[in-house]
């Protein structure tokens, strides 16, 4: 049996949030690519499949929502009278290590999308390949080739860790 669609929102929205904010920058229209998200998701959430990966379906929806504001951008002016309140901080992955954020909006589309959708959504490669284009290989390989850029740039002390022993 599926959930109600409220329960739905609730379970599944800071990521969706974390997912349009990653793709489309914290300080853009994320908030309404998220939004947009949940209006096109209640409109299907009926026709789903109760064995569906909800998770899953509404990023692939966030996706497609923050392809659509990241196209309708480049056709409107920017106004500014005042300036915005400060942003919510709910599902911005800034918020969460400031020194680690800016460093992947640095790293090319492919990589900052794929380590998004695994890292952060926890999609599967072969969901990332049908969202971006491509192979589950080819995420794979974009992913690594993030995470290790990643590394090459912050590079982790391992000294500060031995002794310590993983669960």
């Amino acid at each position: 049996m599926k959930q109600p669609f409220e329960a739905v929102v609730t379970h599944h929205g800071a990521t969706v949030l974390r997912v349009c904010r990653a793709v489309l920058g914290p300080h853009t229209d994320a908030d309404d690519a998220w939004q947009e998200t949940f209006v096109a998701a209640m409109g299907a959430y009926s026709d789903l499949p109760a064995d569906a990966n909800v998770e899953a379906w509404l990023v692939t929806i966030a996706h497609r929502k923050a392809i659509d504001v990241t196209r309708s951008r480049s056709r409107r002016p920017i106004t500014v009278d005042e300036l915005p309140d400060s942003a919510s901080t709910l599902g911005n992955p800034e918020s969460r290590d400031l020194d680690l954020w800016p460093r992947v909006a640095a790293l090319p589309r492919k990589q900052r999308l794929v380590i998004a959708y695994h890292y952060v959504a926890g999609l599967p490669y072969s969901e990332i390949a049908a969202l971006i284009g491509g192979s589950a290989a080819a995420a794979r390989r974009a992913a690594a080739d993030g995470i290790a850029a990643l590394r090459k740039q912050h590079p982790v002390d391992v000294t500060a860790h031995e002794g310590e022993v993983d669960d």
